[in-house]
């Protein structure tokens, strides 16, 4: 009976269906390809798989208090160009440079935060109007280039966000250690501290919580700059990575993201939220774009495949939902 009521517990729990979906992913793209499961392909996944990871931690904690951000996709575009720019320039060093577009993201988000919380613009509007501004910056001050960034090779500060090192024969990258570190850390914040139950209460219902003490405001508008410093973060990886700040990078990235934490089991309408979901939606969509490829599939059918999977995740969580509220 034990046993049983564990288990019960764990299928109920939002992470059980985005997890079962990626075991069956493994094995049915492992199935068609062997070179799909190789060090090297899971090494390429990874390196571009936690860029997009970093943001959707973020956006996690984010959606819990009730609030989301269109903006971060022209965000990780902007902050590598301005990087780059400013460093190109000679104006200082690498990791000045990127402080002042780490300084800059963080502005951002806190304008994206005090336009919804002061002004109760809902955060849909505003970020959406803040995606346009960011990324029309972008594409003006670069005439729509892209900034090169081969000068810094060898740079520490590069190789300390994006550099890579091998353990045997497996070339393990430190964008994944940063996305490890991020993970576990937004984790805790979100189960363990009195922080997370701020969130939590924020997204779930912002007037009792104001009325038990919770800064609500203050709660939203850090988080939104959180959520913009990681966008930020995660452009200036992925430039070091291929070697260029693109004004268009991340075009598209922000519903990408949405649906990684979707997907994750996060309650888009605020209130619930899983780091650890999170992860496996990151993995369940990264993973499909590699995937799709490797066994031949076209890659402009993959946002067949991501709606697909967006509808049925839903589906699943609805019902597993009723089950878990009828006491099944």
């Amino acid at each position: 009976m034990e046993q049983r009521s564990l288990l019960q517990s764990f299928v109920s729990k939002p992470e059980f269906g985005p997890l079962v979906l990626l075991v069956l992913e493994l094995v049915v793209f492992w199935s068609f390809n062997s070179d799909f499961l190789s060090l090297q392909n899971i090494s390429n996944t990874l390196s571009f798989t936690v860029e997009l990871g970093l943001i959707a931690l973020a956006m996690t904690l984010l959606m819990t208090a009730g609030e989301f951000d269109l903006s971060v996709g022209s965000v990780f575009g902007f902050s590598a160009v301005l990087m780059w720019t400013v460093f190109n320039s000679n104006l200082m060093p690498l990791g000045a440079a990127f402080l002042v577009a780490l300084a800059l993201s963080l502005f951002i988000g806190f304008v994206n935060g005090w336009f919804v919380t002061k002004l109760n613009i809902p955060s849909f509007l505003v970020t959406l109007g803040m995606l346009l501004v960011v990324r029309g910056t972008a594409l003006y001050v670069t005439d729509g280039f892209p900034q090169h960034t081969w000068t810094a090779g060898g740079n520490w500060f590069a190789n300390a966000l994006a550099g890579s090192f091998f353990i045997g024969s497996f070339r393990m990258y430190m964008s994944v250690l940063w996305f490890a570190l991020a993970a576990i850390a937004a984790h805790f914040i979100l189960t363990q501290t009195k922080a997370g139950n701020w969130i939590q209460a924020s997204g779930g219902n912002p007037n009792a919580a104001r009325a038990r003490g919770v800064n609500v405001s203050r709660t939203k508008i850090y988080l939104f700059m959180a959520s913009s410093a990681m966008a930020s973060l995660a452009g200036v990886i992925s430039s070091i990575r291929t070697s260029a700040a693109n004004p268009n990078s991340g075009t598209g990235y922000e519903l990408e993201v949405i649906a990684m934490v979707v997907i994750g089991g996060t309650v888009l309408t605020g209130g619930r939220g899983t780091i650890v979901g999170t992860v496996i939606g990151i993995f369940i969509l990264r993973i499909m774009r590699n995937g799709i490829v490797m066994v031949g599939v076209p890659g402009l059918a993959y946002n067949i495949f991501i709606g697909a999977i967006i509808l049925g995740m839903m589906a699943l969580h609805s019902g597993l939902e009723k089950r878990h509220n009828a006491g099944v």
